[in-house]
C-alpha cells in the first residue's frame, strides 16, 4: 500500500466485539448512511446471587460509503471504542451498490488501524480536533 497522510481518514473500521448496539452511531450519523440491527439475548447471572441480564448481540452493522461523507462523528460518539479511522484507501469498486460493507469488511479494516494491536489506540484528529497544540 502507498504511503497516506498522517491525518488521511480512510476508511471506518468496526471492532464488533465491542459494540454493544446502543445505536448512537447510526442516531447521530447526518447522512443516514449505517445500519444497525441486533437483538436481545438474556445472560445467566454470574455469581449464585445475581441477576440474570439481558444484553443486545449484534446482528448487522453496515456502512453505505456511497451515503457516507466521512465526518467521523460516528467514531467520535461511540462509548466503547468500537469504530475507528483505518487510513486504507483501496475500497473503490466500479458499481455503487457494492459501497454497502458489512461487518466482517469492517472487521477485516482493524488491521490497518495504527497502534490498535499494541494498545494504544489512536485514530487520528477528528472533526474539530487539531492535532498541533498551538
Amino acid at each position: 500500500m502507498s504511503e497516506v497522510p498522517e491525518r488521511t481518514r480512510g476508511v471506518i473500521a468496526l471492532r464488533a466485539e465491542s459494540c454493544t448496539s446502543c445505536m448512537l452511531c447510526v442516531r447521530e450519523c447526518p447522512d443516514w448512511c449505517i445500519e444497525l440491527d441486533s437483538h436481545k439475548e438474556t445472560v445467566p447471572p454470574e455469581t449464585e446471587r445475581g441477576r440474570p441480564r439481558v444484553v443486545a448481540v449484534l446482528d448487522r452493522f453496515a456502512i453505505d460509503y456511497g451515503l457516507c461523507m466521512w465526518c467521523g462523528i460516528c467514531v467520535e460518539v461511540c462509548p466503547f471504542d468500537a469504530l475507528f479511522w483505518a487510513p486504507t484507501h483501496d475500497h473503490a469498486v466500479p458499481d455503487a451498490r457494492q459501497l454497502v460493507h458489512e461487518r466482517d469488511v469492517l472487521g477485516l479494516w482493524l488491521a490497518d488501524v495504527p497502534g490498535l494491536a499494541e494498545g494504544n489506540v489512536h485514530d487520528g484528529p477528528g472533526v474539530g480536533q487539531d492535532s498541533d497544540p498551538l
